[in-house]
């Protein structure tokens, strides 16, 4: 099934059901689906052809809902772009996968602007929030197009979403992930609309993100209702939770902290949460516990996964957050807690060691993972596939970890250098190639520290070409005009020198020993 499916069958069986609620807007099934129709016609009037890349940047809103089945009923490819993104790394994105269209939220207007004459391939820019000189209007095109049903012939195996992820080259990767990345999951693990329910989701994780993605399709096949949030807001979460009555939510453990953490987290009426799913960044256990005993009856998911994986590949059960029991039981709950879970069905799971032999259980090694929804490599850049999926197609997840006797996966760091903080990747490479041009500094390393809201926060190491030359104050600043916000250093560490070994490599497990703590 092709993920364009799920709206259909969702709107034939429920078509007054609401689908979309959003800053005072509800939009209904029937409505959805004409507005899809109207907007994939527009964009087949503006020359958009099956294959092509429809880009977007813009926070949460219900219009990247549209502008996602809209592409992908034409055939077209969704490049959902990340909203932080400084313009050096969005005209990378832009170029790279040759996007011809790019829908714009009024915030980035003047950032694509400056960026524009540097986008050769550029040919459409719509404004979604607003008229724009020198752009579409998105309501425009809406109005002024049919909203005949569109027929595209659309193999399962198609690509649909071309995700951009960090690379450890410093260069983000463009993961290609088909409809079917997406359907299987879908269609395996939830239970297709149902005109007598009524369940609703709240949506804060942004749709840049495999995981916000995954939530989204997962609602619209299911017939619920999603409650959509531009970005995550604790106060304006328990609002709109308490308001709409939502049962459903998909957060990242750094929301999860955030919301408990909040003054007001008492005082609202949260009861109607039945369900919450966490994942893209490890758990720390007390927050885990904390949540456990604060939203009583409420069922908690660790879903552990990645881009190229197409999201979640293991889960840690409702039944696993039940912490009851004596003695050895006891213990070894409380241990499991601090798992990722096990494999879900269509995934096969495996630990190896440097030469991909299988490990036994307990033994450290990388994470491999293989099943129908990985994705089909990285977009233009074989190199780089062939070192991520080997010849037995297994994803070398880049986490190293180990399984227990009975099957639960365990993380024990990474493989790579890469930082995640709260959810999103980090490349140290990319960080440090910006440290490089400040005329101050001689050398850099990048590493992650441990960071108690965050997970994990970018640290710089650096040596000066002058000693005292420079304050850590001026080389954050730097960074806050060239990169974007979560990448950037949250603080900086001048030293002597740093240490390599005898090829002239730089030691970051070194550094991660000495300043990790921190």
């Amino acid at each position: 099934m092709n993920t364009t499916e799920f709206l259909t069958i969702a709107t034939a069986i429920c078509p007054d059901k609401e689908v979309i609620v959003f800053e005072g807007k509800r939009l209904t099934y029937s409505q959805l689906d004409e507005r899809v129709n109207r907007l994939g016609n527009a964009l087949l009037g503006l020359g958009v052809q099956k294959g092509d890349r429809v880009a977007t940047l813009q926070v949460n809103c219900s219009q990247c809902v549209e502008i996602y089945f809209a592409v992908a009923r034409i055939g077209a490819i969704f490049v959902p772009l990340n909203f932080r993104a400084k313009g050096n790394e969005l005209t990378y994105m832009l170029n790279s996968s040759e996007a011809n269209t790019l829908f714009v939220g009024e915030r980035y207007v003047d950032l694509v602007n400056s960026i524009k004459p540097e986008l050769p391939h550029l040919k459409n820019l719509i404004a979604i929030d607003g008229k724009t000189e020198g752009m579409l209007y998105y309501e425009d095109i809406l109005a002024a197009a049919s909203a005949d049903e569109i027929f595209t012939d659309i193999d399962d195996e198609d690509t649909s979403i071309l995700m951009y992820t960090a690379g450890t080259t410093g260069f983000p990767k463009g993961v290609m992930l088909s409809h079917n990345s997406f359907s299987v999951y879908v269609l395996e693990n939830v239970s297709p609309a149902d005109p007598e329910t009524e369940e609703k989701n709240v949506l804060t994780v942004p749709l840049y993100h495999v995981a916000g993605i995954q939530a989204m399709m997962a609602a619209v096949y299911g017939g619920r209702t999603l409650v959509m949030q531009r970005q995550f807001e604790p106060g304006e979460w328990m609002e709109l939770v308490e308001k709409e009555k939502v049962g459903r939510a998909m957060m990242v453990p750094t929301m999860l902290k955030q919301l408990m953490d909040h003054p007001d987290f008492s005082k609202r009426d949260l009861s109607s949460m039945q369900v919450i799913t966490y994942g893209a960044a490890p758990m720390p256990p007390e927050v885990i516990k904390k949540a456990v005993e604060l939203f009583p009856g409420v069922s908690f998911i660790n879903a552990f996964g990645q881009t190229e994986t197409a999201s979640t590949i293991t889960t840690l059960g409702p039944e696993d957050h039940m912490i009851t029991g004596t003695g050895e039981e006891l213990e070894k709950k409380l241990k499991r807690l601090s798992s990722i879970g096990r494999p879900m069905s269509d995934v096969e799971m495996r630990v190896v060691d440097e030469e991909g032999n299988p490990l036994p259980p307990n033994e450290v090694g990388e994470i491999v993972a293989r099943g129908p929804r990985v994705m089909s490599g990285y977009w233009k850049d074989e190199e780089k596939t062939e070192k991520t999926i080997d010849k037995d197609g297994w994803v070398h997840t880049g986490d190293m970890g180990y399984v227990d006797e009975d099957g639960y996966y365990f993380l024990a760091g990474r493989a790579t250098d890469m930082i995640i903080r709260g959810g999103e990747n980090i490349s140290p490479e990319e960080v440090e190639t910006v440290l490089s041009s400040y005329p101050k500094i001689d050398e850099v390393a990048v590493i992650g520290i441990n960071d108690e809201e965050w997970g994990e926060v970018p640290m710089a190491v650096v040596v000066l070409k002058e000693a005292g030359s420079a304050t850590p104050e001026e080389i954050m600043e730097y960074c806050r005009v060239n990169l974007a916000s979560f990448k950037r250093p949250r603080s900086v560490v001048f030293v002597d020198e740093l240490p390599r070994n005898p090829m002239g490599k730089v030691l970051k497990r070194v550094l991660r020993e000495q300043y990790g703590e921190n």
